[in-house]
């Protein structure tokens, strides 16, 4: 795997996935990062700071970015969590321990983002070993996947936080599935039992069917959108609701971690990305 994604890297395509992905890049340090987090706080928005590593770091390369950006988040006083990647921390439990104990003594929450379907059951098997720390933690449900309705039941029977998003591609047994009805699925299961759920989408008529199915049940909610992609909709449909607001601020290489991780196994991820860098060349 590490030669196909040294191969990759250095291929034709790269330096177009490379321009498509600094539209959702704040920078490539965390300088960059806690700039612009300071910057929405004074505008009243919170944020998620997330380092999206490349395939030639090593797990405890990133493991030193996570716990630099906590520390980064707790000296700046940021109404900020840090969300990090299991597979990029080669699902270590000892380095997702020593993470995780660290936001705990820094007060700053962690959140576990969603990659591929197969890494679900194993992030989910780091955070129920270390919910024992006192952590605050989250986890991303993709609306696309048919498991994470029950993935959202454990979520809320662990007392995790939940960001919902559409996610950007199915598990192998929803092909085809609707991501939008997936979505409002996963709010419907989440709504009433969940510590705290984020809506996270640009949709607007979603963002306002979700927030207020979660208002409705009493369920403490907030917008989440990522740095880079419009926002002004989903931005008005959230205020009318007065729901808070929260941008996740991904720093860094300039590709998605996610899709070069994900693309040698999966041609769907590829030509996502491709699509992406096509759109941001023209």
């Amino acid at each position: 795997m590490i030669a196909t994604l040294r191969r990759f890297a250095v291929s034709p395509v790269m330096p177009l996935l490379r321009a498509a992905a600094r539209a959702y890049v704040v920078g490539p340090e965390l300088a960059d990062a806690l700039a612009k987090a300071r910057s929405l706080a004074s505008a009243g928005a919170a944020s998620t700071i997330c380092f999206w590593d490349g395939p030639e770091d090593a797990p405890h390369q990133v493991a030193q970015r996570y716990s630099d950006t906590l520390r980064a988040i707790a000296r700046a006083h940021l109404d900020s969590y840090v969300s990090i990647k299991a597979p990029s921390l080669a699902f270590d439990a000892g380095l997702v321990a020593g993470i995780a104990h660290e936001a705990h003594s820094l007060g700053v929450g962690l959140h576990f983002d969603s990659l591929g379907p197969e890494a679900a059951d194993r992030t989910f098997d780091l955070m129920e070993d270390v919910r024992r720390l006192g952590t605050n933690l989250g986890c991303t449900l993709p609306g696309r996947w048919r498991r994470s309705v029950a993935d959202a039941e454990r979520a809320a029977r662990l007392g995790l936080n939940v960001r919902v998003v559409k996610g950007q591609w199915a598990d192998g047994d929803a092909q085809g599935a609707d991501p939008r009805l997936g979505y409002l699925e996963v709010v419907e299961a989440l709504a009433g039992r969940a510590r705290k759920v984020a809506v996270a989408t640009h949709d607007p008529v979603l963002a306002s069917e979700a927030i207020s199915k979660l208002q409705a049940a009493d369920t403490p909610c907030e917008l989440e959108l990522l740095y880079g992609l419009p926002s002004r909709a989903a931005l008005a449909a959230g205020r009318k609701l007065g729901a808070p607001v929260r941008f996740y601020l991904p720093y860094g290489h300039a590709w998605l971690p996610y899709g070069v991780r994900q693309a040698g196994r999966n041609p769907r991820i590829l030509w996502w990305m491709l699509r992406d860098a096509w759109s941001a060349a023209k």
